[in-house]
Order: structure tokens, then C-alpha cells, then sequence
């Protein structure tokens, strides 16, 4: 368990992060009255801190070969990342930072169940049983218990 203890707070860390994150972009959108512009500002920020990572850490840039040989669909991430900034921008302010993270996490298990037992985009088949059934219902829950 000791051997899992960095990992876990750094998944810990990265939801706090998320949180923080989005806060950020909510209050950007107030101040400049545009989620598309907080947005595009909030990409803008990470696209330098990973251009800077990627500097630091001497990563080679990939060669057009390897690039070409990427299925098409693995180039997509950048817009379901889009798609989670822009409505955790809009929806965040309505329904407050805990009541959209617990739905938020809510459609990542009832997603991640189906990817598992389907094996979606190459994700190792996992087949749906009643336990994980039974903690996306408990995720369900607490979405009511939180938003009460």
C-alpha cells in the first residue's frame, strides 16, 4: 500500500487541480464575459507549460512518419478536452464546484464501465459485474446527497 501512497495523492492532487482550474476559468469568463475566450486562454497557458515540459524533459519533436502512422481518432483529445473546459466554464457558476465534479465523475464511471466492458479505442476488457453497477449507483447517490 506504501508503494501506492505518491500515486494516490498525486490523483488527488490532479482532481484539486481540476477544481482549481476551473474555478479560474469561471472567474476569467466573468472578468472577460466569454467562456469561448477563457477557454482559449486557459489552452493557451497549458500549450506553453507543455511546450516548457517538453523542453526540459530534452523530448525529441516527433518525425512526420511516426505522426502519420497516429490513427486519426488519437489526435481527437484536444476536444473532449474542449468540451469539458467549455462546460465546466458554463456550468460551474450554476451548478457550484461540487455538484458539477461529483457528475463529472459520475459520467467518467458510467464511461469508464462501458470503454472496460467493451474494450472501446483499446482499452483492456474489464466485463460490467454487479460491484461496479452498485458503485455508479453510489456515485448516483451522492450526486443527490451533494446537490441537496
Amino acid at each position: 500500500m506504501l508503494k501506492l501512497a505518491l500515486p494516490m495523492i498525486l490523483a488527488v492532487s490532479a482532481g484539486i487541480s481540476l477544481v482549481t482550474q476551473q474555478a479560474l476559468n469561471a472567474n476569467l469568463r466573468a472578468a472577460l464575459n466569454s467562456a469561448a475566450w477563457s477557454g482559449f486562454v486557459s489552452y493557451l497557458v497549458g500549450l506553453v507549460c507543455m511546450a516548457a515540459l517538453a523542453l526540459l524533459l530534452r523530448d525529441p519533436i516527433p518525425l512526420g512518419a511516426t505522426a502519420a502512422r497516429i490513427p486519426w481518432f488519437a489526435w481527437s483529445g484536444g476536444l473532449f478536452g474542449a468540451i469539458f473546459i467549455g462546460l465546466a466554464i458554463y456550468l460551474i457558476p450554476q451548478l457550484g464546484a461540487a455538484t458539477f465534479f461529483v457528475l463529472l465523475v459520475t459520467g467518467q464511471m458510467l464511461g469508464s464501465i462501458a470503454f472496460d466492458h467493451f474494450g472501446l479505442m483499446g482499452v483492456p476488457v474489464h466485463p460490467v459485474s454487479v460491484v461496479r453497477i452498485a458503485g455508479a449507483a453510489l456515485l448516483v447517490g451522492g450526486v443527490v446527497l451533494i446537490r441537496m
